[in-house]
């Protein structure tokens, strides 16, 4: 019997492990897509206590808890953090077989090479060895990223932030990591709520400081955040979507549909689907121009309950993975900009286990041949980020695609103690190939295949993304 997260953690075979070990294990990590707050990390703050950083703003941690039958306001409520804590310590046996359970016990070795397991007998030395590590320079933010060997984080950032905290870190040269903005306009093109749309628009028109009347101007003011973006370092791009929009509209439809937002007028189902394709193909075709890399995280079905969103507001943990068919809309979106000659590389997300084939045969659809993996099956995103969610995902990118031009594993998080994620993806990796050689389905050729380990794991994201352009 094997010990539980010792140094062959999910390595199954002695091939996997020399793999994971010699090939994979010393990578730096390129964190292309997370929800991290860049001022955290341009002012290189310390947290207060083990709960601030590891439990503010943990969806996944939530979710367990009220599973678990844990009040909220032991969760996001009124209660002292040491009490938030004691609580999530008390819900951590109950994780067994959950991802968190793994990511939960590799995060405080990582960072805290803390060995016990988490429990209610353990909690309160846990968290007052953590704490008190967590006010030394060693465990602030930048020390955190550092300790992990991350060499970039791309954030997300809606088209009016000022990116003054990018900035704020070109000017610290001994910064451990680069600190890259990400455009994800998905307020922009919101029509299903056209008060928020139209409240949207007069911020944008603070920003930019022109009057925007009509749908020439919004695109206008849209188009010179972009170019903002890209003077500040920014060459990623994001949206966050139930599916990809791509219904047929004239310019005339869209100018007229953009008067009614601006009356704050009620919009036909239609019309939202016409005005949200017109933006999304509008915002691609900016991205095409620029040479930046834009992705779509496709299927999530938000704010399920409606009396907790109320209480507690979006990303709280009532969002599940939705049904939405895929298929027609994104090859019609894609085949769009590929006849037009203007397919920015691309990386489409699934939330839905039940789309991997699909998504994994779309994107043979649009490789050309003009860039190895121009266009990815993005890594196993939100609920699927674990052990069989991201086997599987590799498996359908194997068995249609490439794998070895993968560009692998982000964290997609909110918290700084979230990458070893990473170390959990390559682990799988290495023991996906270590299986396929040690079974005779792959030759023993270990040089090679380390190779390809390392290109998933770190060379193909550096080669793909131009963030050293």
């Amino acid at each position: 019997m094997k010990n539980f997260l010792d140094e062959n953690f999910l390595l199954q075979t002695d091939t996997a492990q020399r793999l994971y070990h010699d090939y994979a294990k010393h990578l730096p990590i390129i964190d292309y897509h997370c929800h991290l707050l860049p001022d955290q990390i341009a002012n290189n703050i310390n947290f207060k206590n083990l709960t601030q950083v590891w439990l503010y703003g943990d969806h996944y941690k939530w979710r367990a808890m009220r599973t678990n039958g844990v009040n909220e306001d032991y969760i996001t409520g009124s209660k002292s953090d040491c009490e938030k804590f004691e609580q999530w310590a008390a819900t951590v046996p109950y994780t067994l077989r959950n991802p968190l359970y793994h990511w939960t016990h590799l995060e405080l070795q990582r960072y805290f090479d803390v060995q016990e397991l988490l429990s209610p007998k353990t909690a309160q030395q846990i968290y007052d060895d953590c704490t008190a590590k967590l006010q030394t320079p060693e465990y602030s933010v930048q020390g955190l990223i550092k300790k992990m060997n991350v060499e970039t984080i791309c954030t997300t950032d809606d088209p009016l932030d000022n990116l003054e905290f990018h900035q704020q870190m070109k000017q610290q040269p001994d910064a451990p990591v680069k600190l890259l903005p990400a455009y994800r306009p998905d307020k922009a093109m919101n029509a299903d709520d056209v008060p928020a749309l139209c409240a949207y628009i007069s911020k944008l028109e603070e920003v930019v400081n022109v009057t925007i009347h009509s749908y020439e101007d919004y695109l206008a003011a849209l188009k010179q955040r972009h170019d903002y973006f890209a003077e500040n370092g920014c060459s990623v791009s994001d949206h966050g979507l139930e599916q990809v929009y791509a219904e047929d509209y004239t310019d005339d439809e869209i100018r007229a549909i953009f008067v009614k937002i601006r009356a704050n007028n009620v919009l036909m189902p239609g019309e939202i689907l016409k005005f949200k394709s017109a933006m999304l193909f509008q915002f691609a075709i900016w991205d095409h121009e620029k040479g930046w890399v834009q992705q779509y995280h496709l299927g999530a079905l938000r704010n399920n309950n409606t009396r907790l969103l109320t209480q507690l507001g979006p990303d709280t943990g009532f969002d599940s993975i939705g049904d939405f068919n895929q298929a027609k809309a994104l090859s019609k979106f894609l085949n769009k900009l590929d006849t037009e000659d203007r397919l920015a590389k691309t990386i489409v997300y699934n939330l839905n286990p039940a789309d991997n084939e699909l998504m994994a045969t779309m994107i043979g659809n649009f490789n050309d041949g003009s860039v190895a993996g121009k266009v990815q099956f993005g890594s196993a995103w939100w609920f699927l980020d674990q052990k069989d969610g991201m086997t599987r995902q590799m498996n359908a990118l194997s068995n249609m695609g490439l794998l070895s031009r993968f560009v692998g594993m982000l964290t997609d998080s909110r918290s700084f103690l979230s990458f070893p994620r990473h170390e959990y993806f390559r682990r799988l990796v290495c023991n996906l190939f270590g299986d396929d050689i040690e079974n005779g389905e792959l030759p023993n050729d270990i040089e090679w295949t380390g190779k390809i380990v390392q290109d998933i794991c770190y060379y193909n994201a550096k080669n793909y993304f131009p963030f050293d352009k």
